[in-house]
């Protein structure tokens, strides 16, 4: 479909770009140190009650945790959610893309939890639709992404992910669709090398792609959606919501190749001819309101597509449009559950074992 003009995408259709100020501590120096440490929780204190839910997986054995490689971030903070959690932000200077840009990064209150001080949490990493810069507007608390999810995870209903939200574009002048195109900044790179990386050097992860996700709309469904089709063996599943299903940046001119290998269609296609194992299986979670005029090519997309390996649901929002609000909508109404129930989720540490009966022999 193609995208909104800059001025509709930035004032109306890919939800309210204004990001909620005045919060408390707002550009204080942060930490997302783990359990053991009282002022790293919500309020001072551990995580609320209420359990995540339980994702399967398909690794075999247990789950892989991997604990923060380091070296730590500098976090300072963004916004700070009703429940005391807050978002933080930070500056990345990309290893491996040798591009350098914001990330923002949500931690559910869970993860505070010491029951869960050993276990790795999911990652997802959500992109805007629009250009995504200077800002990645999940990062405000208006949409309430993180609140929802937080709430959800209570209630079953979604795993209580950690939300990382890169810069999606290097400027505001050109889409550069999260790809590496030739004689450009390397933003495919930054998106599934550099920001993984970051995420695996400050927080406790899974090393299986179980515990690997990408959440987008429009531009940044595109770019979820192509990100999980190239690398499936890093990334299990996708939250693709009124997206984008071919490359169409103008920056690609000259070099088809390279955009060929970069296009969705033809990505699916081939995996999809692919034996149909466990350790290939992705999952696509396709949303997209009743109005938008993209909704045919996303049936279409989801029609020829969904064969082999290559698993997929559409998620319909009744009277939605082409806007962020719509969406978490949508993935409140079964899209975040569908993915859950395919990762892997945190693993509570066992509970103790009774103490002995005291007292003498019978």
């Amino acid at each position: 479909m193609k995208r909104p003009s800059k001025a509709l995408a930035a004032a109306v259709a890919l939800g309210s770009l204004v990001l909620v100020g005045g919060c408390s501590g707002e550009g204080d120096p942060m930490t997302f140190d783990g359990p053991g440490t009282a002022s790293s929780a919500p309020g001072g204190g551990t995580a609320g009650t209420g359990g995540p839910a339980k994702g399967t997986g398909e690794a075999g054995g247990g789950p892989k945790t991997l604990m923060p490689t380091g070296p730590k971030a500098d976090f300072t903070t963004a916004n700070t959610l009703p429940d005391g959690t807050r978002i933080g932000v930070t500056t990345l200077h990309g290893a491996k893309s040798g591009f350098t840009g914001k990330v923002w990064v949500w931690a559910p209150p869970q993860y505070f939890d010491p029951k869960y001080a050993g276990s790795g949490f999911p990652v997802l990493i959500a992109l805007p639709g629009g250009n995504g810069y200077p800002n990645n507007y999940w990062m405000g608390t208006d949409l309430k992404l993180q609140s929802s999810i937080s709430t959800w995870s209570k209630q079953g209903k979604s795993l209580p992910f950690v939300v990382v939200m890169p810069v999606l574009n290097p400027d505001d002048e050109h889409y550069y669709d999260g790809s590496d195109i030739p004689g450009q900044p390397k933003m495919g790179t930054w998106m599934t090398d550099d920001v993984p990386d970051f995420v695996r050097a400050n927080f406790r992860t899974f090393a299986s792609r179980d515990g690997w996700a990408f959440m987008g709309s429009s531009s940044g469904g595109f770019v979820g959606l192509k990100s999980v089709l190239k690398h499936p063996d890093r990334f299990k599943a996708v939250i693709a919501s009124g997206p984008d299903t071919v490359p169409d940046s103008p920056l690609w001119a000259g070099h088809e190749k390279e955009r060929r290998a970069n296009d969705p269609e033809r990505l699916a296609a081939a995996l999809g001819a692919a034996p149909d194992t466990a350790d290939r299986r992705v999952f696509l979670a396709f949303q997209a309101g009743s109005r938008e005029s993209g909704l045919a090519d996303v049936r279409s997309f989801v029609r020829t597509y969904t064969k082999g390996p290559v698993k997929s649901r559409l998620q319909v929002i009744k009277d939605g449009e082409h806007n962020a609000r719509t969406y978490v909508k949508g993935m409140g109404d079964g899209s975040i559950q569908w993915i859950s129930k395919h990762m892997q989720g945190p693993v509570p540490a066992p509970a103790p074992a009774p103490a002995p009966a005291s007292g003498g022999a019978p």
